[in-house]
């Protein structure tokens, strides 16, 4: 693969190849593959078999699964430099169980599967340490778990734009969303009109104001007096 000493750079700064030491890492790069994804184009659907996860290097890309009543549930929004479908290879099944689609015109790595668990088989000491970076992320989706389903929607969408912000930062912050509302509201559980709404009640009390896909945080303190 071309660049790839550009890429092994890019791999130290992410938490999965971090486990990895400078031999194993030699290994993974020899069958990476990069791959150029339009927007809307699908990379994966549910059913098919799981021969590779992915880096995002550039754009954006969504994971979601469909009602009986085909209605689209986002479940995950990837982000570059973000890792996604690794969980796969250690389960029973290597089927990919949602399905995958660029939000934006997006730039991705794809990495082998079967030669990642063959390191893992190879090293314990690159196991724990994999183990230790898994239960961080396992921490964060717990997390996530918890504001889906303890706590409703003006919560869910406070903490959403609140941790859009960067650190510190606590009124007249401007953020932009890097997906379309409806996306967005499908990945908080809330409904897109409810999410209207709520947007149009906060900007109504001061909070916030809303110019398309930017938002402006004019009052951080009363936003998270609401949490």
């Amino acid at each position: 693969m071309e660049n790839n000493h550009i890429l092994r750079d890019e791999l130290h700064q992410i938490a999965l190849f971090a486990a990895l030491d400078e031999q194993q890492l030699a290994s993974i790069l020899k069958s990476s593959k990069a791959i150029s994804l339009a927007a809307k184009k699908i990379l994966f659907e549910k059913g098919a078999p799981a021969e590779h996860f992915y880096l995002l290097k550039s754009g954006q890309i969504k994971l979601y699964c469909l009602s009986a009543e085909g209605d689209e549930k986002v479940i995950e929004i990837i982000n570059p430099s973000e890792t996604f479908a690794e969980a796969i290879m250690f389960m029973p099944k290597h089927n990919y169980p949602i399905n995958a689609e660029a939000i934006k015109d997006s730039e991705l790595y794809s990495f082998e599967m079967k030669q990642f668990r063959e390191i893992l088989e190879n090293s314990k000491e690159t196991c724990f340490r994999l183990l230790g970076t898994m239960g961080r992320q396992l921490h964060r989706k717990i997390t996530d778990i918890d504001n889906l389903t303890l706590h409703n929607a003006t919560y869910r969408l406070v903490v959403y734009l609140i941790e859009q912000l960067p650190e510190g930062a606590m009124a007249l912050s401007s953020i932009h969303l890097g997906a379309t509302k409806s996306i967005i509201a499908s990945r908080l559980s809330i409904k897109p009109e409810t999410f209207s709404r709520i947007l149009l009640r906060m900007s109504k009390q001061g909070l916030i104001e809303v110019h398309g896909n930017d938002i402006t945080l004019l009052n951080v303190n009363g936003l998270r007096e609401l949490l």
